[in-house]
């Protein structure tokens, strides 16, 4: 950071993990957090877009007001993460559109400006990266694309989910079926829920 300081770039590290739905986007930056101690201070964007007028705006740079304040208070950056970041990164209106485009339009500049002035870490995560607005584009040092997982490596995540499964079977599913680990992870439950329900095992 102070090497890019003094050649007056961007301290800031943003970073946009893109992908299909269930590739392990939000996974995979819990597991970032947690193998490199930091803080994660985790924002659900659906949650934070208010009905009210006005209110998105204030909602908005309260998060970046307090991940400065967190960043101060620790000794490692944590990590700012933005979940399903699709509605305040995708292509703005037209100043013309309703006054619900304008908002969001006025939410993605303060966005925008305070990625430019980052000194911490971002990662935001979408599944809609072809949506992306131009002004996004560099602002993002680091894009990185979350395939669906080969059948080898599905069958491992069969596998880790439900051990009583021989190699066999696991390699048998993870070929059969295009499923991502968020769709397995859904079969787990529900398989939870069947033996709980009916004492028995799927």
């Amino acid at each position: 950071q102070i090497r890019l300081g003094e050649k007056n770039l961007p301290k800031g590290i943003p970073v946009l993990i893109h992908g299909a739905p269930g590739t392990g986007k939000t996974e995979v930056v819990k597991q970032i957090a947690r193998e490199t101690n930091r803080e994660l201070m985790k924002v659900d964007i659906s949650e934070s877009k208010s009905k009210w007028f006005g209110e998105s705006q204030k909602i908005v740079k309260k998060i970046f007001t307090d991940y400065k304040a967190l960043l101060k208070e620790n000794e490692l950056a944590p990590i700012l993460f933005l979940n399903e970041a699709d509605a305040i990164i995708s292509k703005r209106g037209s100043v013309s559109d309703s006054s619900l485009a304008q908002t969001e339009n006025a939410i993605q500049n303060i966005i925008l400006e305070e990625i430019e002035n980052f000194e911490g870490i971002l990662i935001a995560t979408t599944n809609l990266i072809h949506n992306l607005d131009e002004a996004f584009e560099r602002r993002f040092l680091f894009k990185i694309k979350f395939e669906q997982p080969t059948s080898s490596i599905t069958a491992q995540i069969w596998k880790s989910k439900l051990p009583s499964l021989s190699e066999e079977d696991c390699q048998f599913l993870a070929e059969k079926f295009d499923f991502s680990g968020g769709q397995i992870d859904n079969i787990i439950r529900k398989s939870e829920i069947n033996e709980i329900i009916h004492g028995e095992e799927v």
